[in-house]
């Protein structure tokens, strides 16, 4: 039954008390909060416990949520805040991708697997350089594959500012990469 009930309906039933209306919503959610703290944080048992410290903070501001506005992009928002939080709170330095497992095609050569291990190294050092301003809106564009519109939406920034420090921080990107590479 729950299945077919969108978001909004799930919202108003969880704050009736019906906790299987939470757990669905939960369901449905979780991989993509999952992933979104996971790309910002780089560690999954971190990404786990602030994953599920957002579901807590989601349902004791469930009464907040206005249904004008789509439940995946006030999550993400909160999502996105929460781990800006708790990495302010906490200096949080970001894990080495190093430490990150990446699955490669097995018919991949060493030499290739270390150079492409290489470059992520690389990319990954100079993303986690960017200030988030810059650092947030690239990784729900490039990464978690979001419209500059739903982005907008989460930062609560204009559309143009956020296509600017798109922009913006793919160009600092590029010049720490390319003077990198003339080193």
């Amino acid at each position: 039954m729950l299945k077919k009930t969108d978001d909004y309906e799930l919202v108003k039933m969880s704050l009736n008390g019906d906790n299987d209306a939470f757990a669905e919503l939960v369901s449905r959610y979780k991989n993509l909060v999952y992933s979104v703290v996971l790309r910002m944080v780089n560690d999954s048992e971190e990404a786990n416990d602030l994953a599920q410290e957002i579901f807590i903070k989601v349902y004791k501001n469930l009464d907040k949520y206005q249904p004008e506005f789509k439940f995946s992009t006030w999550l993400i928002r909160i999502s996105t805040n929460h781990v800006i939080d708790y990495r302010r709170k906490k200096k949080h330095e970001t894990v080495s991708i190093d430490d990150m497992v990446y699955d490669l095609p097995e018919n991949n050569t060493p030499e290739s697997k270390y150079i492409e291990k290489e470059e992520k190294l690389s990319i990954e050092k100079a993303l986690n350089s960017l200030p988030d301003m810059y650092k947030i809106p690239i990784v729900l564009f490039h990464k978690q594959g979001l419209s500059y519109q739903d982005i907008a939406d989460i930062t609560n920034e204009p559309l143009s500012k956020v296509k600017n420090r798109i922009f913006r921080g793919r160009k600092m990107l590029k010049d720490i990469l390319m003077g990198k590479e003339s080193r």
